[in-house]
C-alpha cells in the first residue's frame, strides 16, 4: 500500500497566480474504469477543449488515444456501455442544456460520433445509464414530447430506439428494478409531496406505500429507485427527525428501515446537480446495483458504508489520500477500483487492485499548482441574528496576517444547493490576491438538515440575504475583515444574491459580480420549461411565489432587484451567455443600461458560446481576468 502524501501547508510568501494557473481546463479529471478492468477513460484538454481519452489500465497518457474531438465545447458527462468497445457521452450546443447522447466506437476512435438522440431544439436527453438485464442497450429518459419524460430503450450498437415507457401524466414517474419492469411509480401532487405506490408486475395495478417530500425537499424525494430485485424502495427521507437520511421502504409491508444515517448529518444530494460530474449521493456496485454507501455533508463529506462487503474496499480507498473519497468505479469483478479523492489543496485520483492490495496514484488534476502555495479551506459557523446556526467555509491568504483584509462573499447557487469542502479554484484565485474568501450555506442550503432550509420559505431578500450580512458582521467582529472593503459575487441564484446586495444594501457592499444571475423572480419562473411545471410546487411556488396570484407576482417583484435598479450604486460586473436556457440575457442588458444612463460603474461580458454560466476555458479565464480586476479597483 503507498503510504499518504504529505500535503501540509507551509508557510510562504504568496504566490501571484494567474487566471489561466486555475481556470484552464484540468490535466485530467473524471477518472472511469472499463467493465473488464483492461482500460481506463478520463477527460484531458486536447483543442482547446475537455475531450475523452482512454488507455490501457497500465499505460500512462502518453500512450493514450483521444476518442472524441470537440472542438466546440468541452465534454463533462461520459460513461461505459456494457460492452467496453462502445463510450457514451453527453453534449449540448454553446451551453443551450439541449443535451443528446453521442456514441464512440473505440475501435474506430478517429471516426466521427454518433448523436443516438437526434432530438427537436427544445427537447433533452435527461438521463442514460445501460440496463444490464438487455446486454448492449442504454436506458434513456428524454422529452420527444416537450411536455412530457418518458423513458426509451436505445440500442448503442445500430442506434435503434424504442419506447419503453410512456409517461401517463405530468408528474409520474417510473422506477425501473433491474429487468427494467416497473415496480413502483413516483406521483408529485398538487402541494409539491410525493405519492409513493408499488406497482403490481402482473396487472399494473398500483398500491400507495407513503407520501414524502413537500417543500422541505425542495428538489424533490433527491434519492428515488427500486432496490435490484423490486422487493424494496430506496428513498432519501427525514424519519422523524431533521437529518436527510437512505430509508428503504418495503413493498409488501411498507415498513420503513433506515440503511444509512449520521447523526447531526444529512445525505448530499449535490449529485443530482450534475450527475456524473459530482461525486454521488449512493455509491452502487456494478454488477449487481446494490448500494456499497452513502455520501454525508458536513464540514468535510464523509461517506458510510452501507454493504459490509464493501467495508475492506473502502477502507483501503481511504488510507490512499488524506482527501475525501470523490468518485469511484469498479470493473465488473469488484477487483480494480478507480478513485478520485475531493482536496482543497491537492485533489487526485488512483488505482487500488483489491486482489493484490497494490495502489497508484494515477493523476492530479492541476500538477502544476505547489500545494503549499494553495490556501486551507477552512469549516467555519456562527449563529445568524434569528439565532439559526449557519455553516460554511473561510479561505485566507497564505503568508499574509488575517488582520483586516478586504472580504469577498461568494455565495452559491441553487439556492437548492450547498458549498462543501474541497477544491475551489475561485476562493484560491481570491485568495492569492490578498483577500479573505468567505462562503455560507445560507438558510435554504442543502445538507445541513430539514429546520434549515424550510428556514428559507418566503424570504427570498428577506433573511436568505440577511444571513449574507450576518456572515460579513461576523467575519469582522473576529477582526479578519475591513467592513470598508467587502464585496459579493456569485453565480445563478449566488447572482441573484450578489444585485440583492447591490440593490436593496448598497452600503454594506463596495464591489458586486453577478454571473448569470436571476433579476426578476417572475419572469424566471414563467419561463421555465413545460416539462419542469409539475415539480416547481416543492420549490419555486413554495419559497418565491406563484407568478400566476397577482399577490404573489407583486411580492415576488419587490423581492426582485429589478424593480430596484434605481437604488443600486454598488459597482457592478456582469456576465451572461447569450445562449442562457434558465435566466434571460434581456434582464442584465436592462441593468447594465439603467447603471449606464446614472454612471454607475458597470462592466459586462457577454460570451455567444455560452449558456447558464460559462463552460469553455478561453471565456472563463477573459471572465477571472475581469473578476481579479473589479474588486481591486473599488475595494483598494
Amino acid at each position: 500500500m503507498t503510504a499518504r502524501p504529505d500535503s501540509r501547508p507551509t508557510a510562504s510568501a504568496p504566490r501571484r497566480l494567474e487566471a489561466e494557473d486555475l481556470f484552464r481546463d484540468p490535466a485530467f479529471s473524471h477518472p472511469v474504469i472499463s467493465p473488464d478492468g483492461a482500460s481506463l477513460a478520463y477527460l484531458a484538454p486536447s483543442d482547446g477543449r475537455r475531450n475523452v481519452w482512454v488507455r490501457d489500465i497500465d499505460q500512462e497518457h502518453e500512450d493514450a488515444r483521444r476518442v472524441t474531438h470537440d472542438t466546440r465545447r468541452g465534454i463533462l458527462t461520459f460513461f461505459w456501455s456494457d460492452d467496453p468497445r462502445w463510450l457514451l457521452y453527453l453534449q449540448d450546443t454553446d451551453g443551450n442544456e439541449d443535451w443528446h447522447l453521442f456514441r464512440v466506437d473505440l475501435e474506430d476512435p478517429s471516426a466521427v460520433a454518433e448523436d443516438l438522440t437526434p432530438l427537436e431544439p427544445g427537447s433533452r436527453v435527461f438521463s442514460a445509464e445501460p440496463l444490464p438485464a438487455r446486454p448492449g442497450t442504454v436506458l434513456v429518459a428524454m422529452n420527444q414530447r416537450p411536455a412530457s419524460l418518458d423513458m426509451f430503450l436505445i440500442d448503442v450498437r445500430t442506434g435503434e430506439t424504442t419506447l419503453l415507457h410512456e409517461q401517463t401524466e405530468p408528474g409520474v414517474d417510473l422506477l425501473l428494478d433491474r429487468e427494467g419492469a416497473p415496480a413502483f411509480a413516483s406521483r408529485v401532487a398538487a402541494d409539491g409531496s410525493t405519492e409513493f405506490s408499488a406497482i403490481d408486475p402482473d396487472t399494473g395495478e398500483r398500491r400507495l406505500l407513503l407520501r414524502a417530500g413537500g417543500p422541505q425537499q425542495p428538489m424533490g424525494v433527491e434519492v428515488q429507485r427500486s432496490t435490484p430485485d423490486g422487493t424494496g424502495l430506496l428513498l432519501s427521507l427525514y424519519p422523524g427527525g431533521d437529518d436527510l437520511q437512505l430509508v428503504r421502504v418495503d413493498r409488501e409491508s411498507a415498513e420503513v428501515s433506515v440503511l444509512a444515517a449520521v447523526p447531526g448529518r444529512s445525505l448530499d444530494t449535490m449529485s443530482m446537480l450534475a450527475p456524473g460530474v459530482l461525486p454521488p449521493t449512493l455509491y452502487t456496485d456494478r454488477a449487481t446495483g446494490e448500494v456499497l454507501a452513502a455520501r454525508f455533508a458536513g464540514p468535510r463529506p464523509r461517506v458510510e458504508v452501507v454493504d459490509p462487503g464493501f467495508a475492506e474496499v473502502h477502507a483501503a480507498l481511504d488510507a490512499l489520500c488524506d482527501g475525501v473519497l470523490g468518485t469511484v468505479s469498479s470493473d465488473v469483478s469488484g477487483t480494480r477500483w478507480v478513485a478520485s479523492f475531493d482536496h482543497d489543496r491537492q485533489p487526485e485520483a488512483w488505482l487500488y487492485d483489491h486482489a493484490t492490495g497494490r495502489s497508484r496514484r494515477l493523476f492530479r488534476p492541476h500538477p502544476h499548482l505547489d500545494p503549499a502555495h494553495l490556501a486551507p479551506m477552512e469549516p467555519v459557523s456562527f449563529p445568524a441574528r434569528d439565532g439559526l446556526v449557519l455553516r460554511g467555509y473561510l479561505t485566507l491568504p497564505v503568508g499574509i496576517p488575517a488582520r483586516d483584509l478586504p472580504l469577498v462573499l461568494v455565495v452559491h447557487g441553487g439556492p437548492w444547493a450547498h458549498d462543501g469542502w474541497g477544491f475551489s479554484p475561485q476562493a484560491q484565485f481570491l485568495a492569492d490576491r490578498g483577500y479573505a474568501v468567505l462562503q455560507v450555506n445560507f438558510r435554504g442550503s442543502t445538507g445541513h438538515g430539514r429546520r434549515h432550509i424550510l428556514a428559507a420559505v418566503g424570504e427570498f431578500a428577506g433573511a436568505m440575504h440577511t444571513d449574507l450580512l450576518d456572515a460579513v458582521d461576523w467575519a469582522v467582529g473576529r477582526g479578519l475583515a475591513d467592513p470598508d472593503r467587502a464585496g459579493i459575487m456569485g453565480g445563478s441564484y449566488g447572482g441573484y444574491a450578489a444585485l440583492v446586495g447591490a440593490a436593496f444594501t448598497p452600503e454594506r457592499f463596495g464591489a458586486a459580480v453577478d454571473l448569470v444571475g436571476i433579476a426578476d423572480l417572475t419572469s424566471f419562473v414563467r419561463a421555465l420549461p413545460p416539462v419542469s411545471r409539475p415539480y416547481l410546487a416543492s420549490n419555486w411556488l413554495a419559497y418565491a411565489g406563484d407568478p400566476d396570484d397577482p399577490a404573489q407576482a407583486a411580492d415576488m417583484l419587490a423581492r426582485s432587484p429589478i424593480s430596484r435598479i434605481e437604488d443600486i450604486t454598488t459597482p457592478l460586473l456582469i456576465a451572461h451567455g447569450a445562449n442562457d436556457a434558465r435566466v434571460m440575457q434581456g434582464e442584465s442588458d436592462r441593468i447594465v443600461a439603467s447603471l449606464g444612463e446614472r454612471g454607475v460603474p458597470a462592466e459586462y461580458l457577454v460570451a455567444d458560446d455560452e449558456g447558464h454560466g460559462f463552460g469553455n476555458p478561453e471565456n472563463e479565464i477573459r471572465l477571472q481576468r475581469a473578476i481579479a480586476a473589479h474588486p481591486d479597483r473599488h475595494l483598494p
